[in-house]
């Protein structure tokens, strides 16, 4: 996912280790893109490869739209953005409170 993600030049890749914390995913990815054409990119490649993967009802959100795509990968879920519009959810913020420490999060 990550080499994916770098392929596409996505930008300020971070992963959120959600182990012990939550019950709906193991970890998360929030990464983005420039504009709206390459955050929908990012998101179609990261679906060819949890196909090749094998990786079975991944759900993708928002890619209509594409300046917040969410994709349900089962253990892990990413979150694509616009930088405008993911400074405004600022979901690192909202997780980090949750973190028992700030190492936690760590930039891929």
């Amino acid at each position: 996912m990550q080499s994916s993600l770098e392929d596409h030049k996505a930008e300020d890749i971070v992963l959120i280790d959600l182990g012990g914390k939550s019950d709906i995913a193991d970890f998360m990815v929030i990464a983005s893109g420039r504009s709206g054409r390459q955050v929908a990119t990012m998101a179609d490649k990261l679906l060819e490869v949890a196909k090749t993967h094998g990786i079975k009802g991944v759900s993708p959100e928002g890619r209509g739209q594409a300046d917040w795509v969410l994709i349900d990968a089962g253990d892990v879920i990413v979150h694509l953005f616009r930088p405008e519009v993911r400074e405004f959810y600022n979901l690192e913020k909202m997780w980090n409170v949750e973190l028992d420490s700030p190492q936690e999060s760590a930039t891929v």
